[in-house]
């Protein structure tokens, strides 16, 4: 067969074209190519923390309160206790609740505050207050009172959180705070851990009722090893109280 070079000649270059084509898009693709990835910034995933229940951010910041916790504790132990002070009077209210004039050595504290950002309403609060045994009285706050014996004082109380701490029942609509203080001065109308069995119940059925959740005094989510610090602390006050009762009759 006779070489026929104007044939011949566009064969080659078209199978070399073929091959060219072969080669080219026949290769895999390369990742950034054919696939788009997330850009991650370096350690993301390992400094990422999911939020657990009583984290700082769980709880209300200090700077949503008027007034800070020992303040307004102060406030009201110097209004319970007789004491001249800035306490600004709390509007007109029945005298259940009324504290005997005398001195309080201690006051243990509770929080029913909000789990969210949004604030708990004066409507829901009183209802659930009532649901809990509590009574609207003295010093425009709620009272635990002891059966029977309502002279001898509150259990306990609740308070708002939020300054002045009273709730003004004439406009109750325009109460919104994020949370309760519920306290307890010592010495009170029951020993110290007898009150505290009753204030703890109260606490967790206020915060079911109202979706909320229970602090201790540092503003923590409320644990059982906190909870049984608190009774030993309490037992330990209750039998200094019973050691000075038994001094003076020796």
């Amino acid at each position: 067969m006779e070489w026929n070079a104007s044939v011949g000649i566009p064969l080659i270059i078209i199978g070399a074209i073929v091959l060219l084509l072969i080669y080219l898009f026949g290769r895999p693709k390369k990742p950034e190519q054919g696939e788009r990835r997330s850009q991650r910034r370096p350690g993301f995933d390992a400094e990422r923390v999911e939020p657990t229940f009583g984290d700082v951010d769980a709880t209300p910041a200090q700077g949503e309160l008027d007034v800070s916790l020992a303040g307004e504790l102060e406030r009201l132990g110097a209004a319970v206790g007789g004491r001249d002070g800035d306490a600004r009077p709390a509007p007109s209210r029945p005298s259940i609740g009324a504290r005997p004039d005398r001195p309080i050595e201690r006051i243990v504290t509770l929080f029913v505050a909000s789990r969210t950002h949004e604030p708990l309403a004066g409507p829901d609060i009183v209802v659930a207050a009532e649901k809990a045994g509590l009574e609207f009285g003295d010093m425009g706050i709620f009272h635990r009172l002891v059966l029977g014996k309502k002279a001898d004082g509150p259990v306990f109380s609740m308070a708002n959180m939020v300054k002045p701490g009273h709730f003004d029942m004439a406009r109750l609509d325009e109460v919104s705070t994020p949370g309760v203080t519920l306290f307890m001065t010592l010495p009170g109308p029951l020993p110290a851990l007898d009150a505290w069995e009753m204030l703890l119940p109260t606490a967790q059925r206020l915060a079911e009722l109202l979706d909320a959740q229970v602090l201790d005094e540092g503003r923590n989510a409320l644990g059982r090893q906190r909870i049984a610090h608190i009774r030993d602390e309490l037992r330990a006050w209750d039998r200094q109280q019973e050691r000075q009762q038994i001094r003076p009759g020796r």
